[in-house]
């Protein structure tokens, strides 16, 4: 596909509408008939697939982009586990016998001893995925940074400290050039940045395995609050 797309700032919807465009302008020379439910199902799973990678450290997306044999297999298997849960039935395995519905995946929230000093400890890239400061905000996606610090008064933006008087912002928090809508919630029951942005970006066993930024990215907004009010209890 010659495309260059940068997820950062739109939609998965938006997105997966571009992808499965281009998905059909690969095939449109060929001697190749392909369905509208595949298109669309294929631009869907890249445009999530996409948004869930801009969560992940640098280290993680440069193993990624090392893996080389394994990548097929492990995107065979991800497609036929998402296909089986769509579904609700038995899918065929790889060499065509009946696979049996999948076991539940289990997803760890983060564990209360999961605090401010252990974070603080840990490399930021490492965890946050990517973030920038002020000035790339302001020259790349057009945020003023009073608009920036008006934000951050105001918690509807995750600041993580960086260094003594240095804030960064992780980019994934960023929809259309705005935060998305309910940070300030989240912030208000996990009210340590690190501690929250931390939560917001692990799979969570209250929302069925799912990163809440992305779901926040969704605008899936009371699902994401209410996961948060019932973790911060555990504090």
């Amino acid at each position: 596909m010659n495309v260059d797309i940068q997820l950062q700032g739109m939609t998965t919807g938006r997105y997966a509408e571009i992808i499965s465009i281009e998905i059909r302008k690969v095939f449109s020379g060929d001697d190749v008939r392909i369905c509208d439910g595949l298109i669309s199902a294929a631009g869907k799973l890249a445009a999530e697939v996409s948004a869930a990678l801009t969560c992940l450290s640098p280290s993680d997306l440069r193993a990624i982009g090392d893996m080389r044999s394994e990548m097929a297999e492990l995107a065979a298997q991800f497609v036929r586990a998402v296909a089986s849960e769509a579904s609700g039935q038995c899918l065929p395995d790889a060499a065509g016998a009946p696979a049996g519905k999948p076991e539940a995946l289990t997803f760890l929230s983060p564990a209360p001893g999961e605090h401010r000093g252990d974070l603080e400890s840990m490399v930021l890239e490492d965890w946050a995925g990517r973030v920038a400061g002020a000035t790339y905000l302001h020259e790349k996606m057009r945020i003023p940074r009073s608009t920036l610090h008006r934000w951050y008064r105001r918690k509807e933006v995750v600041a993580l400290r960086k260094g003594p008087q240095r804030h960064v912002f992780p980019l994934a928090q960023f929809v259309d050039g705005r935060p998305a809508s309910g940070i300030r919630e989240v912030l208000n029951h996990i009210e340590h940045p690190r501690l929250a942005w931390f939560w917001l970006v692990q799979p969570s066993s209250l929302l069925e395995g799912r990163a809440p930024i992305q779901l926040l990215r969704q605008d899936m907004v009371s699902d994401v609050v209410s996961a948060a009010r019932d973790y911060s209890k555990s504090l």
